[in-house]
């Protein structure tokens, strides 16, 4: 059986979607929870699984809005994981969807695209 959640956001957490059947998973939303390793404990667990499995592919969509720098550590403890993975011939999408004004998380994304040569990184300017 594959693994599903699905967490509604909150003023300080993202929406989640994890979808096994699909090879999915999806952040939307801001995070600056005050206890980010907890809220993401589960989801980074379930990834280190899923990524050790037999799949072929493997997309992560981020509409992330704002996030803290405990935020910004949990989701490149994420990259290094999936960068490994898809070192070994796995497929890894990750659309990540940025305001094209918000010259932040562009420069973000560009240090992204730079540093996981594995990962098929696409900014989309939204």
């Amino acid at each position: 059986m594959s693994f599903f959640l699905e967490k509604e956001k909150t003023s300080s957490t993202p929406y989640v979607l994890i979808d096994e059947s699909k090879n999915y998973m999806k952040f939307e939303g801001m995070s600056f929870h005050e206890n980010t390793a907890e809220f993401f404990r589960d989801i980074v667990e379930w990834l280190r699984g899923y990524l050790s499995s037999d799949y072929s592919s493997f997309t992560f969509d981020s509409k992330m809005e704002y996030f803290n720098s405990s935020t910004i550590k949990i989701l490149y403890d994420m990259f290094d994981a999936m960068n490994d993975s898809a070192g070994s011939g796995k497929t890894i999408t990750v659309n990540w969807y940025v305001d094209e004004d918000d010259e932040l998380l562009i420069e973000l994304c560009e240090d992204i695209e730079e540093d996981y040569e594995n990962l098929t990184i696409n900014m989309i300017m939204a």
